[in-house]
């Protein structure tokens, strides 16, 4: 088998049609090759991807995630607009792994269709490569599957897989979190890859116009507006600041990923005038007539990060995050709680 052929197996299954596959491959490695970074064995082709371990580390604990971008992909499909979906799918993997101290070294993905378009499926996975530079992962490989018995021609679905590094001593855990710790909140770029489903349902129910202007652009485009990656500047603050716990705001909102950085016995204020929400959300809550509990729970409202660190350390965190391109605000404290379960207080 050649090295062509191989790799265009590697990222186009057997059962796609070897020309096509090909073809999407030479459309591809250009922006595969710009994903590169130290570690990397080799390229596209083989059974499996190569990636060795980073010299430096005592104790060495690797970090996994795997995640997809829900029901945003059937609005991306409906617009026919593919070249942004793959951060997404890079972003919610990345940003699950870079809360436990880790940094993100490789992504694979899975790409499965009715039917191989090459220039849908190069466009998706052009996004993927973006992704992962904005990460500073490489993307080592991917598997893509012509699945004629379960998706339509035109349909496709993706799968992501990130791996990352952290030595044992640095892993983020909510053991560190202490009372009076202060709370601070990353800005999204929108709903981010979650909440879709009863996005889908305020469309039908408005008939609202994906041309129309919400903010400053038009809801269609507000609506696929890729996913923050916050990994580098996460990255920078952990060697530079002491960081006690870190919540990726994903589906659930606020409300049930924050407790999730939390120990037994512990809350988080979040004071709701620490920031505006942006238009988008406001649209949705109104065209949607959904309560604030719910928008909280099921909507990142504007917060896809929350960082708690200790009080003295807030000023500079909010600096050096501030000098990282991310719009930072102190949305509340960590406080001791009567009741074990960690949860979330609004005030």
């Amino acid at each position: 088998m050649t090295d062509q052929t191989n790799a265009a197996l590697s990222y186009a299954g057997a059962g796609v049609d070897i020309d096509a596959g090909h073809a999407l491959v030479d459309r591809i490695r250009p922006w595969v090759q710009q994903t590169r970074r130290p570690g990397v064995c080799g390229g596209l082709g083989g059974f499996g991807g190569l990636f060795a371990l980073p010299a430096g580390y005592q104790q060495p604990v690797l970090v996994s995630g795997t995640d997809g971008v829900g029901t945003k992909l059937k609005l991306a499909l409906q617009c026919q607009q593919h070249a942004t979906i793959g951060i997404d799918l890079v972003a919610m993997c990345v940003n699950d792994i870079v809360v436990s101290g880790a940094e993100p070294l490789f992504f694979l993905d899975y790409y499965a269709t009715g039917k191989l378009s090459v220039p849908v499926a190069a466009a998706v996975i052009q996004g993927i490569a973006t992704g992962c530079v904005q990460a500073g992962c490489a993307l080592i490989g991917g598997e893509t599957a012509e699945m004629p018995g379960m998706y339509q021609a035109e349909e496709y679905d993706l799968a992501g897989f990130a791996v990352g590094i952290v030595e044992q001593a640095d892993i983020v855990q909510p053991s560190r979190i202490q009372s009076g710790d202060v709370l601070l909140g990353l800005a999204s770029s929108g709903p981010h890859a979650n909440g879709y489903s009863l996005i889908r349902q305020v469309l039908a129910v408005s008939q609202a116009d994906l041309q129309q202007v919400v903010g400053d652009q038009p809801l269609g485009e507000a609506l696929l507006t890729p996913t923050r990656i916050y990994v580098k500047s996460l990255l920078a603050l952990l060697a530079q600041v002491e960081v006690h716990g870190l919540a990726h705001i994903t589906g659930g909102g606020l409300t049930d990923n924050v407790p999730r950085m939390l120990p037994d016995h512990y809350a988080a204020r979040i004071e709701t005038a620490a920031w505006h929400w942006p238009q988008l959300f406001g649209w949705l809550q109104q065209a949607g007539g959904i309560t604030i509990p719910e928008m909280l729970r099921t909507f990142n409202c504007g917060i896809g990060m929350v960082v708690a660190v200790p009080p003295e350390q807030a000023a500079p965190a909010i600096e050096l995050l501030s000098a990282a391109g991310e719009s930072v605000c102190r949305l509340g404290q960590v406080m001791s709680a009567e009741v074990s379960q960690p949860h979330v207080v609004y005030v």
